[in-house]
C-alpha cells in the first residue's frame, strides 16, 4: 500500500501563486483526508480528484485555511448525494470559532431555511480522532493564542504542523520513528509563525531536521533560499511519499 502527502499549496497568507496551504493524504492515489480548506484549496482539489473531499481536518480559522468552506458547504447543500456525507474535524476548542467566522452569517443561503453545518458531518475531536481504521492524533501547536491551532500526526506515516511557532517538545513525542514532518517555516519568523533560523536554534537534533519538509514560506525565491540552506521544501502540486501508518495503538481513542 502506498501513501503520499499531495500538497494543493504552500504558501503563505500573502503568497497567493503558491497557494493556500493544504494537503491531502492519500492511501493507493486515493484521497482519504484533506488538511484545511483555504479560499482556493476546493477548486485545486476538484481538478486533482473530480469530487469534494470525504473528510476535511481543519487546523486552525485564519481565513486563508477555512475561507473555501462557505464554497465546500455549496458544493455539498446542492447535492442531496453529497449533502450530510463529508466528515468535517476540527478539535473541539475550535468549534466557536469556526461557528463565529463561516457558519453564523444571517442566511447562508439567499432562499434561507439552511443551516451550515446541515451540509456537513461535523466531528468535534480533542485527543484526536479515526479514520478509515487509523488513529490521528491532534495537538496543540504555538500560533499567536494559545488553543487556537492545532497540528495532526499519523503514527509512524507523518506529522503535520499547520501554523505553528516551533515545538520541540510536541514533535519529541510524534516524530520519534522517522515520521515525516511538514512543518511551517518562512525566511523570518514572528509570532504566529516559524522563521528559519527559530527552527535552526529549537530544533537541534540532526535527525529531526532531516524529517523537516518546509512549507507556507512567503514566495517561490524564499523556497530556494530554503532549500539552498539544506531543507526539503514542499512545492505546490508535490506528493511526497511517506512511510506506511503504524498500526492503531490499543489504547488509541
Amino acid at each position: 500500500m502506498n501513501w503520499h502527502l499531495h500538497f494543493l499549496g504552500v504558501g503563505a497568507a500573502h503568497a497567493v501563486s503558491l497557494g493556500s496551504s493544504a494537503a491531502v493524504l492519500e492511501r493507493d492515489g486515493v484521497p482519504m483526508l484533506l488538511i484545511d480548506c483555504g479560499p482556493d484549496t476546493l477548486d485545486r482539489y476538484l481538478a486533482a480528484y473530480g469530487a469534494p473531499p470525504a473528510a476535511v481536518f481543519i487546523t486552525h480559522t485564519h481565513m486563508d485555511h477555512v475561507a473555501g468552506l462557505e464554497q465546500l458547504f455549496i458544493k455539498l447543500w446542492f447535492d442531496e448525494r453529497l449533502r450530510g456525507k463529508t466528515r468535517l474535524l476540527a478539535h473541539a476548542a475550535l468549534v466557536p470559532w469556526l461557528q463565529t467566522r463561516v457558519a453564523d452569517y444571517p442566511g447562508v443561503l439567499a432562499e434561507g431555511g439552511v443551516n451550515f453545518w446541515e451540509a456537513f458531518r461535523f466531528v468535534p475531536c480533542t485527543r484526536g480522532f479515526w479514520l478509515d481504521g487509523l488513529w490521528f492524533d491532534v495537538f496543540p501547536t504555538r500560533h499567536h493564542v494559545p488553543g487556537t491551532s492545532y497540528g495532526l500526526a499519523l503514527d509512524g506515516s507523518f506529522v503535520y504542523t499547520g501554523d505553528t511557532r516551533p515545538i520541540p517538545e510536541v514533535l519529541a513525542r510524534y516524530s520519534a520513528t522517522g515520521e515525516t514532518i511538514a512543518h511551517d517555516c518562512s525566511l523570518v519568523g514572528n509570532p504566529s509563525h516559524s522563521g528559519i533560523d527559530d527552527l535552526e536554534r529549537e530544533y537541534v537534533d540532526e535527525t529531526l531536521r532531516a524529517q523537516l519538509l518546509l512549507y507556507h514560506y512567503g514566495s517561490v525565491a524564499d523556497g530556494v533560499t530554503l532549500a539552498a540552506r539544506g531543507y526539503r521544501i514542499a512545492a505546490q502540486g508535490d506528493r511526497i511519499e511517506l512511510p506506511a501508518p503504524s498500526t492503531p495503538r490499543p489504547d488509541a481513542g
